[in-house]
């Protein structure tokens, strides 16, 4: 029998995530400023421009083994032959004249093959006695042969605008030629938390007060995002000193994170200086860990206010903040990575709010994937987060879930 929704749990005014996360989709425009790089300059950049293909890869028709180039007519139905091999073909130093019919030509991994040939035999199924190379029967016309244009045919696009620049995607330009190309300039963003019992880390804590994690773990999800950071520290609740923040993130930043001080109930002087500066809306999300969240603009900066306990500051960044800011900067990029496993132990869950439970997921006796949780859920216990590599997505409609069930996990290593 399903458990009746707790008030804690259910709210019909609460957005659902999917919804808030339309809502934030729709309202941001990405930059368009773009700059020029060197090639070796724009690694994790996006691209600014579809990028067509100068020339044929491979350019030239070339060997895919070290072997032997010759005629495939030479080959025998069955039994053996034996040709004479009259030189040697090498990666950039072709060799130059045409074979023919009873002859090969050594030839290396990459090396043009030589006019006449058509067919190259691995090093490994030949026989050689000097100069005399005997071959067997039962091979292929145009075996182990790369020709011009079958990886990229010229004019073909090959990287397209909004694709993040990896190694991958560099060693692709490189091999095209591409000295430099145009790119989404870096995003810069503003950082702060906001709270009197909050302290910097080094600083003595005095009763009631904590130390300010929420910085330092937004500051490693950002700088592995790779943007211009900038992190203006713990500001105390007053309300001259939030306005100035506010301020001065606004005026230097695309984006400006908060964590805490946005939930019902909070100092009303956060929402009187967000109202004064922009247009911020205060939701409430269907979601747990994670609330209370605010998204708008302060001056023409994009603003996410994130909830103050730990976890429910990543979860709210991993789905909501990061691909805002990623369609932000102008990247194409693909939902995170879901997929079902079976959950090997029993989970508490209420109905009324996706539930993003911190999970292990591992494999099994067996060798077979499976996830469990990892520890206590609640929303400020971070060292939890730590052990985690993955989101367990537990849908809003559901309830407890038996050890067994087929659950959606959410890797962590996806995310980013």
């Amino acid at each position: 029998m399903s458990a009746k929704p707790s008030c804690d749990e259910f709210d019909p005014n609460n957005l659902r995530v999917e919804q808030a996360l339309e809502q934030i989709h729709q309202n941001i425009t990405p930059l368009v400023d773009t700059i020029e790089l060197p090639l070796m300059q724009v690694h994790n950049h996006v691209l600014a421009q579809d990028i067509r293909s100068p020339l044929n890869v491979p350019a030239y028709t070339n060997s895919a083994m070290d072997g032997y180039a010759l005629r495939a007519a030479d080959l025998p139905a069955e039994g053996n032959v034996t040709l004479d091999m009259i030189g040697t073909a090498y990666a950039g130093t072709p060799f130059n004249h045409a074979v023919q019919g009873g002859q090969c030509v050594r030839i290396m991994t990459g090396a043009k093959l030589p006019d006449g040939a058509d067919t190259v035999i691995m090093q490994e199924h030949a026989s050689a006695d000097g100069d005399r190379i005997t071959f067997a029967a039962a091979h292929n016309e145009g075996q182990n042969v790369r020709h011009p244009g079958e990886d990229i045919a010229v004019d073909e696009v090959v990287l397209k605008q909004g694709q993040r620049l990896q190694a991958a995607e560099l060693g692709l330009l490189a091999s095209l030629g591409v000295p430099q190309i145009k790119v989404r300039r870096k995003l810069k963003v503003a950082f702060f938390s906001t709270g009197d019992e909050l302290r910097p880390v080094g600083e003595a804590l005095e009763e009631g007060q904590i130390y300010d994690s929420n910085r330092y773990t937004l500051f490693g999800m950002l700088r592995q995002l790779d943007v211009e950071i900038l992190d203006l520290g713990v500001i105390r609740d007053v309300p001259e000193a939030i306005e100035a923040a506010f301020e001065q993130a606004a005026d230097q930043a695309d984006a400006v994170i908060t964590s805490g001080g946005v939930s019902v109930g909070e100092a009303d002087y956060v929402k009187q200086t967000l109202d004064k500066l922009g247009e911020v809306s205060f939701w409430k999300i269907a979601m747990k860990p994670g609330k209370p969240l605010a998204f708008g603009r302060v001056k023409q900066a994009w603003f996410f206010g994130l909830p103050g306990n730990p976890v429910s500051v990543m979860a709210t960044f991993y789905q909501f903040a990061l691909p805002a800011l990623r369609h932000l900067m102008g990247e194409t990029a693909e939902p995170p990575l879901t997929f079902q496993v079976p959950c090997s132990e029993a989970l508490k869950k209420r109905a009324g709010r996706t539930d993003f439970q911190r999970g292990i997921l591992h494999r099994d006796e067996q060798g077979k994937l499976t996830v469990s949780a990892a520890g206590m859920q609640a929303s400020h216990i971070l060292s939890g987060m730590s052990r985690a590599n993955c989101f367990i997505i537990l849908p809003l409609e559901a309830d407890n879930i038996e050890a067994g069930t087929l659950v959606e996990v959410q890797p962590f290593r996806g995310l980013m």
